[in-house]
């Protein structure tokens, strides 16, 4: 199919051209198809700028009729000239609330089928400005608002610097009727609210360019980022390889019974990695923060909050003899406990009471 030379059309395939030229080249890749607007456009730029194109639907099964809808998007694909379509039914749980639940099914599925290749989603600047203003209302701090990336392997974002508006414009001008979820009018959904209250209230009140200044706080955000993390994982090798020469704890020899460890389960947990408390204290708290956090994903420690971490940095930098720091992980029958003990930081595992 050839694409027409509007402004749309090509604001479009320069996304996903500037996208495939960073990344490595033309290739085979799958796109992630709902039968949106964002999508679908992204489907027609992707044949024409990144090569053999398989477009994978997604078929949720929340909504009556669903099965027709994917059916209606892989002939869409077909006809705009993908080398394959298909529609992988998924089921979708109730853990963390329907949203989360289908996104953890829909990115299982596509991994499923991927068989090496790149996956491209449609996600525009507008779900980028959506998604930084929701981390910035959870308040955890600069990750939290640093958005999207345009690529996180397997998961390529070509168009996070594209309007919603000009996927909608691409698919009236090539001739075709996306899909509108209902979903996406339903205003029981947080997201939804977002992008029709508040962002559109905020571009009243500011003058306009909200949505684009957010991205752009989201770029600057990650980049900066990026240069903590050099930084932390130089820390987290030091507090590492230091951790054999510490101290003991003085509150520990005075008060024993404050101990963490008095709650131990009595399992071996010499193979669980410790930081030297020394090192850490050394470094300013912020980028501290951020070795610690790094060094607990390691250790297995999931859905860590800024209440957890903020504890944590208490036991390094304002340590009275206060008990360790449950956080989420472990076991059926072991939680992970993060403890100071002899000079270092540790996880350890605790029976679940």
């Amino acid at each position: 199919m050839r694409l027409p030379e509007t402004a749309a059309v090509l604001a479009v395939r320069r996304g996903v051209r500037e996208w495939v030229a960073a990344h490595g080249g033309r290739g085979p890749v799958v796109v992630g198809l709902s039968g949106g607007a964002d999508s679908l456009a992204l489907v027609a730029a992707a044949v024409v700028e990144a090569g053999e194109v398989t477009a994978v639907v997604v078929d949720h099964r929340l909504q009556e009729g669903s099965g027709a809808v994917a059916d209606r998007a892989v002939e869409q694909a077909m006809g705009l000239g993908c080398a394959g379509a298909m529609v992988v039914p998924v089921e979708v749980g109730r853990a963390g609330g329907v949203e989360a639940a289908a996104r953890v099914a829909r990115y299982a599925a596509l991994e499923s089928v991927r068989d090496g290749r790149p996956v491209l989603l449609g996600h525009t600047l507008d779900d980028q400005a959506e998604t930084v203003l929701l981390g910035l209302a959870r308040g955890s701090g600069g990750r939290s608002i640093q958005g999207m990336v345009a690529w996180n392997a397997p998961w390529g974002r070509p168009l996070l610097g594209v309007r919603r508006a000009q996927t909608v414009r691409m698919c009236t001008d090539l001739g075709i009727a996306p899909w509108d979820d209902p979903h996406n009018a339903d205003l029981r959904y947080t997201r939804v609210r977002v992008r029709d209250e508040v962002l559109p209230l905020l571009e009243d009140v500011l003058g306009g360019g909200v949505a684009q200044a957010l991205v752009r706080t989201a770029d600057q955000l990650r980049e900066d980022g990026a240069v903590l993390d050099v930084y932390a994982a130089e820390l987290l090798r030091n507090a590492r390889s230091h951790r054999a020469g510490a101290l003991p704890d003085v509150a520990v020899a005075r008060r024993p019974d404050l101990d963490d460890r008095s709650g131990s389960s009595g399992r071996d947990d010499t193979d669980r990695p410790t930081l030297s408390i020394e090192i850490l204290a050394t470094a300013p708290p912020p980028l501290r923060r951020r070795a610690v956090r790094a060094w607990l994903a390691d250790a297995g420690v999931t859905g860590l909050m800024n209440a957890h971490l903020q504890a944590i940095d208490e036991l390094v930098g304002n340590w009275h003899g206060q008990g360790g720091v449950a956080v989420a992980g472990g076991s059926r029958d072991h939680r992970l406990v993060v403890t100071r003990e002899h000079g270092t930081l540790a996880v350890r595992a605790q029976p679940r009471i």
